[in-house]
């Protein structure tokens, strides 16, 4: 369809906050971190362009982040990434099926912790996993007669990683699930009708064969969501150990290599480096979920 010319002002004048605000906010600060990656800059002094030394660096000296925080982001990726997709979807699909009244309280309570996750973390997560007599897992675990002696939840290399993994997924319900809720609801309820009469006549049947289908750009988004949000994911450990590194580096994630490097070392250009490969990750695997659920008919 051919746009006029008077349609085309109209429509770049109202794109023109958005396009000066993505450029502003996005396009600049991306570019910049890509060109720091190639320099020694340490915030006070005018950058020196190294060239490819902080990649290499990363991939041949850098033991911290090959041993630790490499294998760590991809495992919690993996770990969080699907199944909080999966439980996302699950109960988005299982709020659909009650009254309007109770779906939203709900959907309320679901969606909360997302927004509420520090001051959460303050309040209930440290309490639980406190690593004293009086933290309630150790007290109930005590009193089961389980363990002899409190165990330091979020101290221990051997803990903090799987504990940030359940704190993460209680948070995960954000935006991907509203999302997949909106899908869900506005299922045309004919084309049911249609499958039932065709001989669907099981939940699961409904699921794979309609649902799914019917609601592929919602679960693209809430997968894109999902990428991002884990990959980008690194306030837990440091919040639940309260130290960055996290003990051992048990759960040191790229987030916090970053941090560590640009913030407390102030190594601007190796920190940016390192930036540049979380975003190439995350571009990789968002090219992963677009072949997954692009649509080819």
């Amino acid at each position: 369809m051919k746009v006029r010319k008077s349609e085309r002002r109209w429509i770049i004048t109202f794109l023109s906050p958005y396009i000066v605000l993505f450029a502003i906010f996005i396009i600049v600060p991306t570019i910049l971190a890509i060109l720091l990656s190639f320099t020694n800059f340490n915030t006070i002094q005018f950058p020196k362009f190294v060239g490819l030394k902080n990649y290499i660096s990363l991939f041949t000296t850098d033991s911290v982040f090959m041993q630790y925080v490499l294998p760590n982001t991809i495992k919690f990726a993996v770990l969080v990434g699907p199944t909080g997709y999966f439980l996302a979807f699950i109960l988005a699909w299982m709020l659909a099926q009650i009254p309007r009244i109770p779906r939203t309280i709900l959907a309320l309570i679901i969606y909360s912790p997302s927004m509420t996750v520090g001051v959460a973390m303050q309040v209930i997560w440290l309490t639980i996993f406190s690593g004293d007599k009086s933290g309630y897992l150790n007290s109930l675990l005590l009193r089961l007669g389980i363990i002899d002696q409190p165990i330091q939840w979020l101290q221990s290399p051997k803990f903090l990683f799987p504990t940030m993994v359940v704190v993460t997924l209680w948070s995960s319900m954000g935006v991907g699930f509203l999302a997949m809720l909106a899908g869900v609801l506005n299922t045309d309820p004919e084309i049911y009708e249609a499958g039932y009469i065709d001989g669907i006549s099981k939940r699961w049947q409904e699921i794979f064969y309609i649902t799914i289908p019917l609601m592929r750009p919602q679960m693209l988004f809430g997968a894109v969501m999902s990428v991002v949000s884990t990959f980008q994911a690194g306030y837990i450990g440091v919040m639940l150990s309260g130290s960055n590194p996290t003990p051992q580096y048990a759960g040191q994630l790229i987030v916090n290599h970053i941090e560590d490097f640009g913030f407390m070392r102030y190594e601007m250009g190796y920190a940016a480096a390192i930036s540049v490969v979380l975003l190439i990750m995350i571009w990789i695997s968002s090219k992963f979920v677009w072949a997954l659920f692009l649509d080819r008919d």
